[in-house]
């Protein structure tokens, strides 16, 4: 354990991922002394520019509750994106002042899972962080709640904060929220206690999760920070979950929250958002020669084995790879629209480029934008 908790404490290139209730008041608003009070241990945990930090704050949308006259977190889309596009100014501003307080420059960056999945996005927010690293600045990563639909939101903060870990290649993430770790009960009642490291899946199998936060104001709870915990380790990043209030023993490798050990290698980039963050827009059904070439054989799907096509897609879509049975065996950004994969069906990328032009002598899913998914 502490070989593990060291490896914490030497982390260079770190993502911070902080929830709502712990910025913001229960009835919604900043509360300035706790922005404060984090942005104290950020600062300082930068040292002389010896570490970088990515914070991924949530708390746009619960700033902009009490300004807006909204007495709780709207359920319907519309107002929560006014809301956010009130609470964001607030809350980088708040962030701003702050930081400046240690001579630190912040850089707002604000994302949705459909820039992403697309290649050229994924780039180029990619190279952003890097330079805004690069350049000693401290950037702010938030979901773009203004204009993210149902269809292209990250969900949580949670996750895209495992994401971002993954797209900055960081060597720790580090959840902070009102509760500091997973408990192997309810962390309310006697008798429970905390749950140190997770080595594993196995580690949590006879855990049961609680879903709710406590204040009301968010939209994850502990099962989200698992889920992103999960992520990330699996993409051989090390992960602390605790509480904002132990954010600095946290950043220091002390013996605080729960710590996930990697489980696994970093991939491509690409392709941990394409199989997390993703929203498919439609439904390929493949043969069962097509279902063995591309999951057993890692290749590229072509048009000669797709038995069937749902959905209203463009051309850079995410879709769904599914067998004979309806299941989703792996998921990939499409090459051609909706409407041009019936003539497409069952047919050779030869015949295509004879009848239809050079064009059409391709995959419709290449192996670099395919993920293969769990069972």
């Amino acid at each position: 354990m502490a070989q593990a908790r060291q490896a914490v404490g030497e982390a260079r290139r770190i993502v911070v991922k902080v929830g709502s209730s712990s910025l913001t008041t229960a009835t919604g608003g900043l509360d300035a002394d706790r922005v404060d009070a984090l942005v104290d241990v950020l600062a300082k945990s930068r040292g002389g520019g010896e570490r970088e930090i990515v914070l991924v704050s949530s708390g746009a949308i619960a700033a902009g509750l009490a300004p807006l006259g909204l007495p709780r977190r709207p359920k319907d889309l519309a107002r929560q994106q006014a809301a956010a596009s009130v609470g964001q100014g607030l809350l980088v501003a708040r962030y701003t002042a702050s930081f400046a307080r240690y001579g630190v420059r912040v850089g707002q960056v604000l994302l949705t899972s459909d820039d992403m999945s697309r290649r050229a996005h994924h780039r180029n927010a990619s190279r952003t962080l890097d330079k805004l690293l690069a350049m000693g600045a401290l950037p702010v990563v938030n979901e773009n709640d203004t204009v993210a639909t149902d269809e292209i939101r990250f969900g949580d903060n949670d996750r895209l904060a495992a994401l971002v870990a993954h797209l900055v290649r960081a060597d720790l993430l580090v959840l902070l929220s009102d509760v500091d770790g997973v408990y192997d009960g309810d962390p309310g009642r006697p008798g429970t206690s905390r749950i140190a490291e997770v080595h594993g899946p196995a580690d949590l199998a006879d855990v049961e999760i609680g879903s709710a936060g406590r204040a009301g104001v968010g939209t994850g709870g502990m099962v989200t920070k698992v889920e992103a915990a999960r992520i990330a380790a699996a993409a051989g990043i090390p992960v602390v979950l605790t509480s904002a209030v132990h954010a600095a023993d946290a950043l220091a490798g002390g013996d605080t929250g729960t710590c996930f050990h990697p489980t696994g290698r970093r991939s491509a980039d690409r392709l941990l958002w394409l199989q997390h963050a993703s929203a498919p827009q439609g439904s390929l059904t493949l043969d069962e020669g097509a279902v063995r070439a591309v999951v057993e054989r890692r290749t590229s799907l072509l048009p000669a084995g797709i038995a069937a096509a749902e959905g209203d897609f463009t051309a850079g879509d995410p879709v769904e790879l599914r067998d004979s049975a309806g299941r989703a065996v792996a998921r990939g950004v499409v090459n051609f629209d909706a409407k041009e994969i019936p003539r497409l069906i069952g047919r050779s990328t030869r015949e295509l480029a004879r009848e239809l032009g050079p064009a059409y002598e391709r995959e419709v899913v290449h192996r670099d934008d395919l993920v293969i998914l769990e069972p």
